[in-house]
């Protein structure tokens, strides 16, 4: 199954690895499949708590394959069956936090602005390539970007096609964390145990619902939410450990 990606779980963390880095872990279709199936298997685990999205040998994902992109030209190959008109992961009610090390460019962006959270080391590298290949933004890019960096700095990103750092993208709201590769583990590990998995979840939807509902609406859902989690295991939990003095023990339920 996984001859394009890596799956392990460890501290309650899933870690889901593009293992293709000789090609700076450009994406195939394999991955994408491969991908999609851990993905899912992570949602199904209930021993995972966080998933992590990350490449191995110093990048994260460079963009779209080249061969994907030649075979569109050569015709052995249609436009549709390599478009992006449905996301490159599927959706997952846990957090998943895309660790970045080295280029984050094209559809390599767009998969990690789908995550919820992104830490990058100072090596990172971020950019749309589009403009730069004859395309337009894709995955969603052209939705995303604005509301994460403002319109300005979208624009920016889109237009021009240029690569930014980690130290900008970290100023421009692009990504949560600047920290060493050392660190993603432990980073992801402390989310896993030191929040309650029943809130990050229902935060995610409260969040993704927030994006098309009106103010009266979103004050509705978080009422009835906070009403129902105050009967929940979670919240029990989650006083006593703080007058406790002690790590939680979340069950999520």
């Amino acid at each position: 199954m996984n001859t394009e990606t890596l799956y392990s779980v460890a501290d309650g963390v899933a870690t889901l690895t593009l293992n293709r880095p000789e090609k700076r872990n450009a994406w195939t279709l394999t991955m994408a499949r491969e991908a999609s199936h851990w993905m899912r298997e992570a949602e199904a685990d209930d021993d995972v708590r966080v998933i992590v999205l990350t490449g191995a040998g110093g990048g994260f994902c460079a963009g779209a394959d080249m061969s994907l992109l030649t075979s569109v030209i050569e015709g052995t190959r249609t436009a549709e069956g390599v478009s992006g008109r449905r996301a490159p992961l599927p959706e997952v009610s846990k957090p998943v936090i895309a660790a970045i090390d080295g280029p984050a460019v094209g559809l390599g962006l767009a998969l990690a602005l789908h995550a919820d959270l992104r830490i990058a080391s100072e090596s990172a590298r971020f950019g749309t390539a589009f403009a730069r290949r004859g395309l337009v933004a894709e995955f969603g890019l052209a939705w995303m970007l604005p509301r994460l960096v403002g319109l300005g700095a979208a624009q920016d990103l889109l237009l021009t096609a240029r690569l930014v750092d980690a130290a900008e993208a970290y100023r421009m709201g692009l990504i949560n964390r600047v920290m060493p590769v050392e660190g993603f583990h432990g980073f992801a590990a402390e989310l896993a145990c030191g929040v309650s998995p029943r809130s990050t979840r229902i935060i995610k939807a409260q969040v993704a619902a927030g994006l098309s509902q009106t103010l009266p609406e979103a004050f509705e859902m978080a009422e009835r939410e906070m009403l129902a989690s105050l009967t929940c295991e979670d919240f029990k939990e989650g006083v006593a450990h703080f007058l406790e003095k002690r790590a939680p023990k979340f069950t999520g339920r």
